[in-house]
């Protein structure tokens, strides 16, 4: 897997993130001769051309602007998109939680646009593999070509298939599955057949239906460990002078994300010994409820 120059001096086709003192950021791809337009005059890519990260170069007015490789993060929240993305915060988490590691072979149900599956293919290197499925052409394009801008090119262990997974997954042993739909339950069987025995299971859901809904057909199932739910918010922080203190504005709720390893075959999950509080599976849960209800 070869991908674009992530340090030495800036070449021609390299993206170069441009940042002013007041923080507006553009991104640009270096062509010899051009020019970038701002509102503060025109930057010369040849000015930047052959320079080492990190320099500051001047509008024709004299306006600063510094210059670095966009971050894969910074890359990826201004990325051409068809669907939404799976923001940095939940790719992190991801990547972590899920414990993808490199020579992983992982498959994720729900491509999007590509945001999650750079993060995918970074952490299994090239010993790794993954696979990715997506319903809608025209999103699966977006994210080929979101993909191979990143990447350098198409990366040789990487497919992306059109076509619904619990029908067209070629895979037969997989390590981590990752679901982004907005039915993951439906997935479940999927999971059974197709994990290794000690493989994990990731659903990104948006709703607390959605959450409450997989949850509880993976317990239903039994062949998976209690599953894990939670949801990261982050918050900067402002700081000028003694004015240090929490921004106003935070990246909140986005999604909440779900995991739970697969039990061996032949096994069932001991469970978790609770007794539900009254009223969580009332007369209007329609959902697969706990055996020690019945105790």
């Amino acid at each position: 897997m070869t991908g674009p120059r992530r340090s030495g001096p800036f070449g021609e086709g390299d993206w170069v993130r441009l940042t002013d003192p007041k923080g507006r950021r553009h991104n640009i791809q270096l062509v010899p001769g051009r020019e970038f337009s701002t509102k503060k005059g025109q930057i010369r890519h040849d000015d930047i051309l052959g320079q080492p990260e990190g320099i500051v170069v001047e509008t024709a007015l004299g306006h600063p602007y510094q210059a670095f490789r966009p971050l894969l993060f910074e890359y990826v929240v201004s990325m051409p998109r068809g669907a939404a993305i799976i923001y940095p915060k939940d790719a992190a988490q991801i990547v972590a939680m899920a414990d993808i590691f490199p020579g992983a072979r992982v498959v994720e149900a729900g491509a999007g646009s590509g945001s999650l599956t750079t993060y995918l293919l970074r952490a299994v290197g090239d010993d790794g593999r993954v696979g990715s499925y997506e319903l809608r052409e025209d999103f699966a394009e977006t994210a080929r070509r979101n993909v191979e801008q990143v990447m350098g090119e198409e990366p040789a262990n990487w497919s992306l298939t059109v076509g619904d997974v619990r029908e067209t997954m070629s895979e037969t042993e997989v390590d981590r599955l990752i679901l982004d739909m907005v039915d993951p339950w439906s997935c479940v069987d999927l999971a059974v057949d197709r994990l290794v025995p000690g493989g994990i299971v990731c659903a990104y859901v948006a709703t607390t239906t959605q959450l409450s809904r997989f949850v509880e057909t993976l317990r239903a199932d039994g062949g998976f460990t209690e599953p894990h739910a939670w949801e990261t918010l982050v918050r900067d922080w402002h700081l000028e002078g003694l004015a240090v203190r929490p921004d106003h504005k935070m990246n909140g709720h986005t999604a909440f994300l779900v995991t739970a390893r697969r039990m061996a075959p032949g096994h069932r999950s001991i469970g978790k010994s609770r007794r539900p509080a009254p009223g969580a599976y009332g007369p209007d849960y329609l959902g697969p409820r706990p055996a020690d209800l019945d105790d």
